[in-house]
């Protein structure tokens, strides 16, 4: 069974369907259905509060993330799932000091299933969808299902180099990803610009002679670096007015498949909020082995292996 990240089941009609009423919060308990509803509130003993609609549902702490138990997992695992979809299987129903009926719900045994029959079966090259969950310095955080995440590092984000993975993504993004490898606890390691195009697919939407937009991405003495396309970036030559992050324009003066280089003419520099394209990825299958993103006649050979 392939488990996505959370958030993908909360507004299907099954999801819908299930959450009506206690017949049918019956009826997902009976057939063990994984089901999706927006936390809204983590109270003192780290317990989650998730409306059904019908009734009030309650995940306590020890059921709401794998390794919370062995302190893997720290409680902020819980604690930043408010105001969010969280998965769940319906465990018991239950009465409260009033009198009305819980359902006791188990994130922790959505998680459990996903690593047993979803995520332990992956292999490197694997292309599997992901959420971007948070971004840090050295990488971005993604949900590979049901809650479950994986560190994508920045220098796998993209071959343009970018300061800050924030640069790239927003928060709950959905990208694809390339599983690239797993880490000493086995944890999934991510990958990304494999599935960005090579040198010379990003390469075929330019031309000698056109001007173009790009974000500055390196200043150095020697030239400017500047991005094209995510995974293309030109030289420019150095000139003291520019700086990183700027909005640029750039004249291409030239295109060397051999060196993989393209030589660029700044014409305009200036301040603006650099906005995050529609993704796009050139490659669609659902596994990939080896990619090689230099030209096959070039000097320089970058590939991957998976």
């Amino acid at each position: 069974m392939k488990f996505q990240p959370e958030g993908s089941l909360i507004n299907t009609q099954e999801n819908q369907y299930y959450l009506q009423n206690i017949r049918t919060l019956q009826e997902a308990r009976s057939s063990n259905k994984v089901l999706e509803a927006k936390a809204i509130k983590c109270d003192s003993k780290h317990d989650l509060i998730v409306p059904l609609g019908a009734v009030k549902g309650i995940i306590p702490r020890e059921n709401g993330a794998l390794g919370l138990d062995d302190g893997s997992v720290r409680d902020i695992a819980v604690i930043s799932k408010v105001n969010k979809p969280v998965a769940f299987v319906v465990e018991e129903f239950v009465q409260d000091e009033s009198g009305e009926t819980v359902a006791i719900l188990n994130r922790k045994a959505v998680q459990r299933r996903c690593l047993d029959e979803y995520l332990s079966t992956l292999r490197s090259g694997d292309v599997i969808d992901a959420k971007i969950c948070h971004t840090e310095n050295f990488g971005a955080f993604a949900d590979v299902g049901a809650g479950i995440s994986a560190l994508l590092p920045i220098d796998g984000i993209s071959v343009s180099r970018i300061p800050h993975p924030s640069s790239r993504f927003s928060h709950n993004q959905n990208i694809k990803a390339v599983v690239k490898c797993r880490d000493e606890l086995g944890r999934i390691v991510l990958s990304h610009k494999e599935l960005l195009g090579t040198w010379e697919e990003n390469c075929s939407s330019f031309d000698v002679g056109d001007t173009v937009p790009g974000i500055v991405r390196s200043v150095e003495k020697y030239g400017i670096f500047v991005e094209l396309t995510p995974n293309l970036a030109g030289l420019a030559e150095y000139t003291d007015d520019v700086k990183c992050d700027q909005s640029v324009s750039v004249y291409i003066k030239s295109i060397i498949p051999q060196r993989m280089k393209i030589k660029l003419i700044i014409v305009d520099s200036f301040e603006a909020e650099c906005e995050k394209t529609q993704i796009k990825y050139f490659f669609e299958g659902d596994h990939i082995s080896r990619w090689q993103y230099s030209p096959e006649n070039c000097e320089k050979t970058i590939e991957s292996f998976f």
